[in-house]
């Protein structure tokens, strides 16, 4: 019995070293969900949702079912004023549900996710020989425009720079509106700031970007998405508003179903791949969630960034982003895409995306297949 307290010390030392060696959690930072080795479906290699999506249990994709049926009661118990939400899993809709009058076949005003669709649809104009390059000058798809305000600095405004919102153009929404040409009104307008330097919301960028493809393709966005995205994707039914000039809204206007949207967010996922094909470039995509600037005061609650009309976080979460709670977001990491429709206020704002942070992530169980 005499080494009983030399044994003691030594079991000690041995749990202090191994408490030690452990990470400490930081408060600020979005807490991971720990993955479990938990047996999941294997999704057939041949299968894509063109025709239809697949449906399983969370359970069969690595997900806690108990957490997302509290979430569900949560948007009941709170009154959230939720149209609609989509929650896929390694390729399956693990969880559905819809709001009346919102069905699953109700075209939804997507609002500002018309702009990330956009995006896409400037990458395949790119891939496809319509539009050389993002470093091309706006000015110069318009040779037959003449616009106010002409100088060095406008001219050096450049695609990209309309795709991330730093064009350094001034804009005024509801003098858009009121004007009779949109493209004219957002060319006419003063230069602020230096192109590429200053963030600044504007849907006058992305009208400006469908003109361009409907100057250099001959058919306006909503042809153009449907011979060159939808088709491939299977998405039938939507409808796209159009300015007095048949040129699609370029920064809302769009109406699908949320599954459609959910095809938008599964084609980004693979990397632009749909059905072995590759629909957008992987490198377009890569480019079109890099962090370009940071968005000052963010309706979210926490850090927000801009891509080519895609909006990144922190966590490694990109979404498309429409009024009064539109979303789809791509979640890489955990093989995740959820979307959720809503007629929310801006205050509000937040309250989809913190179901996502408080109860989609925390289910995830097992790795992503």
């Amino acid at each position: 019995m005499k080494n009983k307290p030399y044994r003691c010390f030594l079991v000690f030392l041995l749990v202090m070293i191994v408490a030690s060696c452990m990470p400490m959690e930081s408060k600020n930072t979005l807490l991971l969900p720990e993955i479990e080795e938990t047996p999941t479906t294997v999704i057939d290699a041949a299968y894509w949702p063109t025709d239809s999506w697949r449906e399983s249990t969370p359970i069969e994709q690595g997900m806690d079912a108990i957490t997302l049926q509290k979430m569900l009661e949560e948007i009941d118990k709170e009154g959230l004023n939720i149209d609609s939400l989509i929650v896929v899993r390694n390729g399956y809709i693990v969880t559905e549900k819809y709001y009346p009058p919102y069905e699953q076949d109700t075209l939804h005003e997507a609002y500002s996710v018309t702009k990330s669709i956009l995006s896409a649809l400037v990458g395949i104009a790119i891939k496809n020989g319509y539009i050389n390059s993002v470093n091309d000058p706006v000015l110069e798809y318009f040779p037959k425009r003449s616009f106010n305000n002409e100088d060095a600095l406008k001219r050096s405004v450049t695609i990209k720079h309309l795709l991330t919102m730093t064009a350094g153009l001034e804009f005024d929404w509801d003098e858009m509106i009121w004007s009779q040409d949109w493209v004219q009104y957002v060319l006419d307008q003063p230069m602020y700031a230096k192109p590429g330097t200053e963030f600044l919301y504007s849907s006058g960028n992305g009208h400006v970007l469908s003109a361009i493809i409907q100057n250099t393709s001959g058919q306006n966005a909503h042809s153009f998405a449907q011979q060159y995205l939808f088709n491939d994707l299977g998405i039938e039914n939507v409808r796209w508003q159009k300015d007095i000039f048949g040129i699609s809204k370029g920064g809302w206007g769009m109406s699908m179903t949320p599954r459609d949207m959910a095809k938008i967010g599964y084609l980004y996922l693979n990397q632009g791949i749909w059905a072995g094909k590759q629909v957008v470039s992987a490198e377009w995509i890569e480019d079109s969630t890099k962090r370009y600037v940071q968005v000052p005061d963010p309706l979210e609650p926490w850090d927000l960034y801009l891509g080519y009309l895609w909006w990144l976080h922190e966590d490694g979460l990109f979404a498309a982003h429409g009024m009064k709670g539109q979303f789809i977001y791509v979640i890489p990491d955990f093989d995740l895409v959820v979307v959720i429709t809503s007629n929310i206020p801006d205050a509000e704002f937040s309250q989809p995306q913190l179901l996502i942070r408080d109860f989609i992530l925390p289910a995830v169980k097992s790795a992503a297949e």
